[in-house]
């Protein structure tokens, strides 16, 4: 199961929800960028403290089909950290991630699936020193994402 792991209790204190609602595939899709673990290198480490980045490879092969099952029934899309955010905003990206998640309101839409967009750093405990020199993430993304997620699940 995805985000079952320090980064998904951020994730979901972000979202507002608990681990019960974050993994009813009733309210929640985790659609996966690779559809495929990137694995470890031979020592079982990744060699920075984190998986390796997702063969595009795979996106290619699985994240339209994915996609198809979820147009129209989408409120909200979270592209969750920069593999996400290229594959999704391409040249809409801004230079760095901190730019890509500072212009958050510049994203409303995916023309994809309709869904209003947030982009989000990874939860990680690689990225706790990104939150700390950014506070505005959590003052302002934060409650908009958690008003947004909350009004998805009234509907549902």
């Amino acid at each position: 199961m995805p985000f079952l792991d320090p980064s998904g209790v951020r994730l979901r204190q972000w979202l507002g929800v608990s681990e019960a609602q974050f993994y009813n595939s009733g309210s929640f899709a985790i659609v996966p960028m690779a559809f495929c673990f990137p694995g470890y290198d031979g020592t079982g480490k990744t060699g920075k403290g984190g998986d390796r980045p997702p063969p595009r490879v795979c996106a290619e092969i699985w994240r339209e089909r994915a996609l198809e099952h979820l147009r129209g029934d989408l409120d909200l899309a979270l592209l969750i950290g920069s593999y996400a955010q290229a594959w999704h905003l391409g040249g809409a990206r801004r230079k760095t991630l901190t730019e890509t998640v500072r212009a958050w309101r510049d994203y409303p839409r995916d023309p994809a699936t309709g869904a209003k967009l947030y982009v989000l750093p990874h939860p990680s405990w690689r990225n706790t020193g990104w939150l700390k020199k950014n506070p505005w993430f959590e003052e302002e993304v934060v409650p908009a994402i958690r008003a947004d997620v909350r009004r998805a699940l009234e509907r549902t």
